[in-house]
This record gives structure tokens, C-alpha cells and sequence, in this order.
């Protein structure tokens, strides 16, 4: 059965082609923007050059204005803003909805959840409104209606709250506007019985709210309640006077719109054969490639107490095989030399036991310091850790990174294991994903993509924020071809473009020295790329190079899979378009559905139904755009996505974006500035 794909929007046009406005020559409050040249065959004499803006509250008109008739589709930005206008008064005007502008100026709605039952607080549903013009449907008028999840609102007021530490607040809801509480307008501050603390994650833990994570398939549920919005709000009278929509649901694609990626982009290629599934295919076909370069030792990390406990659960394991009941049923694992097809040995003279799980690093630091490797040998250290993760009270916390760059200043590549899941049944389903980590950081290579395609200089930039840090961490990885074998990472702040660029530098070189000919520089970026302040510094690097004539290309691939514009298969139970699908929605913009959906009636459990992710090109040189070259980085983009080696589940999202926001994560916990020569070939982070 072909697939019928619905997107989560509404064509439509205006009640009346034109309207008359009042504006102004200065800026007023709560007011849009709209160029002279909009109003005027030519520039009013009377008025500064510099002053090439007039401005409209869409009000009736008071002293000073000047009233002109608007054509919208001559004026599509104003016009976007006005029906935003008319959105928003329309929400405004229904009771109990909290309804205000987000950080973009599209329209925010929240409705409580009735049917929540909660004494603590209470639950709202939020969609985002956004009316955009000639994004998906040509020359049209659309409005975007997304469903972004939920919200929990205290029911006691900040007047409720004595001696309350106010720098935990962040979103306060007012009457049903929502503000920061650091922008509160003071006569709305005044009445404090009014202003109902929206809980954050912090706020949660203060009030005892705890969380459900609960994994399932979102399609259906966003579809259901975007569906029960559109009935109870949008498709109604009251909306439909002010709008002529076009169509009475969802617009539905037409065939032409709905392109695929090429057939078996998806192939992987084992060892013995090929599949496109990354776990079978490493049980049934062995990994592409074991590590032959030198010989391979590991020894491991622990707390002494603990080497009874390690040596039962996890050496034997890894030695002999896992064997188990998970779930009622008996299972087993092989041994790891057998699933990865690598010769190595456990090294017992070289482990190191720490004693004090207060002072973990510094003994491991005094351990390392004597630690003399032999001639020929790779070793891999695999650190059984007594700290959860997320325990970031402990004192010890910074442990999992200071040991990480302690050894990869020796060379050694390591593998943190929590040492509370070794016994569990659960750990079953770790030791896969565990297995090809462990292969990956060797040197092996797990699988490779099955086609073959020409050889091109690839460049990935992923970011991390982390908390209580004033910048972004850039993270760079280079791959010289489309096999997805990386050559070099590195890391940075964001604020040192000019680091980045000399980075790219030293890839373009390489590639050079290998390759001779390079026809293009392929960059994956974490973002929309600045064309001023990290664009131009690279195009300026290949200049100093002689290479002025090499195409850059960036293709911009949101971190954050696609809330906001959906597509549903509704010729599917699950909702989810097949794996590879893609569309146009707006100019040089795609929406791709990257998942495991590769056949009609593929078993699929709920981590596996992934949103689509956005993406959107930019050149250096933009005739070279054609929607033929966009088909062929889309590809790339999807084949990218299929050479994780971190885990056997598919990721969404491609590895030279992935892999350097790992690096990015990572780094700044480390003591010093730049990366060792190891760190940056070796896909340690893993």
C-alpha cells in the first residue's frame, strides 16, 4: 500500500485580499514593522533616510497616523504578523486557555488537561500556532499547528511561598500570559496571588514531582490530539470567519511531493554479507573488520572490594559468554572475542584497584604514573565505576572524565561501565551495544555502508552547552570518504570561528595529499551557519589555500528531531512515514524521515518510531543547489545516520554531527586546552 502522507498544517487565504492599516513613522509599542516601499511609490521627502521603516499595532488609527490599504500577498511579512495578531485575540478570548507570543513571536497555547488529577499541580497541553507563507504549499498561505508536549503549573501562588529562593523561578503564569520571572512587568509583580510558578525540572524536585518517562510511539498520540485541537478551535465558525481554510484536516502531500532515498542506502556491509539491521547483521555476518595493527590488552578500573563481584559478572562474561533469564526466558550472549572477531587478552598487571571511592582519580593518577606500556601494543582500559552517571553530588563525579584524559595522554582508549547494571538481568541489552564501543575504540571497524560512492571531504560540527558554562563547545570530526571512517576530531568554543576554520584547513590539506582533487567542501553543521562570523572565515581559509574555486556546501541538520512539522502515514497503524521519505517545506528546507520502517510490515517497539529531523542547504556558490544535488547530500545525510558504532539501534541523526557533540560534551571537563594526537583519532567518547 503507497503511502498518504498528512503534514501538520492548513493552507489558506485571507477573508479579504487587502485591508487598510494605520501606521506610524516611529516605533510604538506592541507594534510590526513594514518597509516604506510597501506604503509609498517613492521615499517621503520629508523623512530621515535612515528611517526606512513604518510601523502598525494593527489598532484603529490615533493622532499622527497614516492610513494605507495592504495587498497581504505583496506584503507577506507584515501580513504574517498580522494574522498572528488575529490568532492570538482569538485565543485570548477564550476562557481558561494560557495563551502568549514565544521567543519567535508564533502563538502559544496551553489547555489544561481535565482529566489530570493532580493535588500538586496542574497539567496543560501546549501547541504552537505559526503562519508561514510559500513553505510547503506554493504561493499559499499556511498555518503550522504543533503539539509540544505538556506543562505542569503549581497550584499555589508565589504568595504561598514564604521564604522561597526566587532565582529558581523561571516561567510564571499570570492570568494566562506566561512570562520569565526576571521580565514581569512591576504592576503585574505587585500581585503576587496571581503569579503560579510554571515547574521546571529544579522546581520539580523541590515540590516532590516525579517524572514517568514513558517510551512509545508519539505519532498517534500527537496525531490524536492535534486532530482534537483543529475539531475544537480551528475548525469552527468562529476561526473559519477570519480565515478561508482550504482543506477540512491536515494537508495531505501530493504523490510528486514525497521523494525517497535511493534504493538500499540502508545496506550495511559485514564481513560475511550485508544487512541493513546493524545487531543481526553483526550475529549473522561477523564486524567488517577486526583490529590487526598490534597486539590488544585490556585490563580494568575498580574499587578492590569489588574484584569478586567484577570478575563473576562481567570478566566471565566477556570471556565466557553471558547466560541469563531475562524476562522468564533463557538467554546467552557470546564471549566478546567471538562477536567481534578479535583476538585480545585480559592484562592482570596492568589493572589498577582503588581503595577510597572519595579519592578515585587520585589514585588512578597514581597508579598511571608508573604504568609502562610494551612495545606493539594497544590497550584498552575498561572502567568499572561505582558513580551513577547523573550523581553529580559526588564528590568523585568528575572522575569519569579526568580518567578519560588521563588515558588518552598514555595512548590508551577506555570504556566506562556502571558497576550497579553488571548483574542485572537487564544487562543483556547493554552487552551488544557494549561489544561494538569496545570494537570501534580498538581500531576495528563494526560495518561500513554497503554502496560505494566517490570519495569527498566531509566535515561534521556538533555543539554541547553545558550547564553553568558561558559558551557552546564546538566539536569538529573530518571523514574523507563516504564510508563514514573519521580522520580527526577536535574541539573549541564557539566563539573562536577562526579555530574551526583552521581546523577545516588542515582536513582540506590532508584530503589533498591523499585525493589530489577535492570538487567540493561537505560540511555538516549543528545549525543555521553564520554566513558572517563562521562561513566567511572558512571560504577566507580556502582562499589562503589556492582554493577559492572549491564549492562549500553546508548542510544545516537540527540537533532535535522535528516537533514542530510532522508528517503522518495515514495509510499506517503506527502513523510513521516509511524510512528514507523526505519532502520540500520551504525553500532549500527538507523534512526527512530517518528511521527503521523499512518495509510495510516491519516490527518496530517504541524506541524506534523516531521524528523526522529538519534540514536546510546553503553554498558558497548557490547555483550549485540544484534539487538533484540536494537528493544526493539527503542520501549522504541518511547513510551518515546508519554508521553509529556506539550502540546496534538506529540513530536519526548522522554520526559527523553526533560523534562531535559527544567530543563537545565531554571536553570542557578535561584540564587541558587541546586534545592529545590519540584522543583525536581515537573514537574514545563512545
Amino acid at each position: 500500500m503507497s503511502q498518504s502522507i498528512q503534514l501538520n498544517i492548513i493552507p489558506f487565504k485571507p477573508v479579504k485580499d487587502k485591508q487598510e492599516f494605520a501606521f506610524y513613522g516611529e516605533r510604538i509599542p506592541d507594534s510590526f514593522s513594514i518597509k516604506w516601499d510597501k506604503l509609498f511609490d517613492e521615499f517621503p521627502e520629508d523623512r530621515e533616510k535612515a528611517k526606512q521603516f513604518y510601523y502598525s499595532d494593527f489598532l484603529p488609527p490615533k493622532e499622527g497616523a497614516i492610513l494605507k490599504e495592504i495587498e497581504f500577498k505583496k506584503a507577506t511579512n507584515f501580513a504574517l504578523h498580522y494574522f498572528s495578531h488575529l490568532i492570538f485575540n482569538y485565543f485570548n478570548e477564550i476562557e481558561e486557555t494560557v495563551v502568549f507570543p514565544n521567543y519567535v513571536n508564533d502563538v502559544e497555547v496551553w489547555l489544561e488537561d481535565k482529566n489530570a488529577k493532580n493535588s500538586t499541580y496542574k497539567l496543560y497541553n501546549k501547541y504552537t500556532l505559526k503562519v508561514q507563507y510559500n513553505a510547503v504549499v506554493p504561493k499559499s498561505f499556511e498555518l503550522m499547528i504543533a503539539y509540544n508536549g505538556t506543562s505542569k503549573v503549581l497550584r499555589k501562588s508565589i504568595a504561598e511561598l514564604p521564604d522561597f529562593d526566587t532565582l529558581k523561578y523561571n516561567l510564571i503564569n499570570c492570568k494566562g500570559t506566561v512570562y520569565h520571572f526576571d521580565n514581569i512587568p512591576p504592576h503585574i509583580k505587585q500581585d503576587q496571588t496571581t503569579l503560579f510558578p510554571v515547574l521546571s525540572n529544579p522546581l520539580k524536585k523541590e515540590f516532590d514531582v516525579i517524572e514517568m518517562l514513558k517510551k512509545e510511539n508519539r505519532f498517534p498520540v500527537f496525531l490524536r490530539l492535534l486532530q482534537e485541537f483543529c475539531r475544537d478551535y480551528i475548525f469552527v465558525k468562529e476561526f473559519k470567519a477570519m480565515f478561508k481554510l482550504q482543506t477540512d484536516g491536515f494537508y495531505t502531500l501530493p504523490e510528486e511531493k514525497v521523494f525517497k532515498t535511493k534504493y538500499n542506502s540502508n545496506k550495511l556491509q559485514f564481513r560475511n554479507g550485508q544487512h541493513y539491521n546493524p545487531g543481526l547483521g553483526m550475529l549473522t555476518h561477523k564486524p567488517l573488520q577486526s583490529f590487526t595493527e598490534n597486539h590488544l590488552k585490556l585490563f580494568f578500573i575498580y574499587n578492590k572490594e569489588d574484584g569478586p563481584f567484577i570478575k563473576e559478572h562481567l570478566y566471565n562474561a566477556m570471556v565466557k559468554g553471558w547466560k541469563g533469564m531475562v524476562n522468564n526466558k533463557e538467554k546467552e550472549a557470546d564471549p566478546l572475542h567471538i562477536y567481534i572477531n578479535q583476538p585480545f587478552n585480559f592484562d592482570a598487571s596492568k589493572q589498577i584497584a582503588f581503595t577510597d571511592n572519595t579519592k578515585i582519580y587520585e589514585e588512578v593518577k597514581a597508579q598511571m604514573d608508573n604504568f609502562v606500556a610494551e612495545p606493539g601494543v594497544r590497550y584498552l582500559a575498561i572502567y568499572v565505576t561505582p558513580i551513577a552517571k547523573d550523581d553529580k553530588t559526588h564528590p568523585q563525579h568528575d572522575a569519569y572524565y579526568k580518567i578519560k584524559e588521563l588515558l588518552l595522554y598514555k595512548g590508551i582508549t577506555s570504556q566506562v561501565i556502571y558497576k550497579e547494571h553488571i548483574d542485572k538481568p537487564e544487562f543483556y541489552y547493554f552487552i551488544p551495544n557494549i561489544y561494538v564501543a569496545l570494537l570501534a575504540k580498538m581500531g576495528g571497524i563494526p560495518w561500513r555502508l554497503a554502496s560505494t560512492n566517490e570519495d569527498e571531504l566531509i566535515v561534521g560540527v556538533g555543539a554541547f552547552k553545558p550547564q553553568g558554562y558561558a559558551h557552546r563547545f564546538l566539536g569538529s570530526a573530518f571523514c574523507f570518504s563516504n564510508e563514514g571512517v573519521f580522520e580527526n576530531f577536535d574541539c573549541f568554543r564557539d566563539d573562536e570561528p577562526v579555530m574551526l576554520a583552521g581546523s577545516i584547513r588542515n582536513a582540506v590539506e590532508q584530503f589533498k595529499e591523499k585525493k589530489k582533487n577535492a570538487k567540493r567542501l561537505i560540511i555538516h553543521f549543528y545549525k543555521e551557519i553564520s554566513d558572517k562570523t563562521e562561513l566567511q572565515p572558512i571560504i577566507d581559509m580556502l582562499d589562503d589555500l589556492g582554493e577559492s574555486d572549491m564549492p562549500v556546501i553546508v548542510v544545516t541538520i537540527n540537533k532535535t528531531d522535528s516537533k514542530e512539522l510532522l508528517g503522518f502515514d495515514m495509510n499506517s497503524e503506527g502513523k510513521m512515514p516509511m524510512s528514507g521519505t523526505y519532502t520540500s517545506v520551504g525553500y532549500n528546507k527538507f523534512l526527512l524521515f530517518n528511521n527503521t520502517r523499512y518495509f510495510e510490515n516491519s516490527m518496530l517497539s517504541a524506541k524506534d518510531y523516531h521524528f523526522p529531523i529538519k534540514l536546510s542547504f546553503k553554498s558558497s556558490k548557490p547555483e550549485l543547489l540544484t534539487m538533484e544535488v540536494m537528493k544526493e547530500l539527503i542520501n549522504q545525510v541518511y547513510q551518515f545516520s546508519r554508521m553509529y558504532w556506539k550502540s546496534v539501534s538506529q540513530q536519526n541523526l548522522p554520526v559527523t554531527t553526533i560523534y562531535p557533540e559527544m567530543v563537545a560534551e565531554i571536553y570542557p571537563h578535561f584540564t587541558y586546552d587541546t586534545l592529545p594526537d590519540f584522543g583525536k583519532s581515537n573514537l574514545w567518547f563512545l
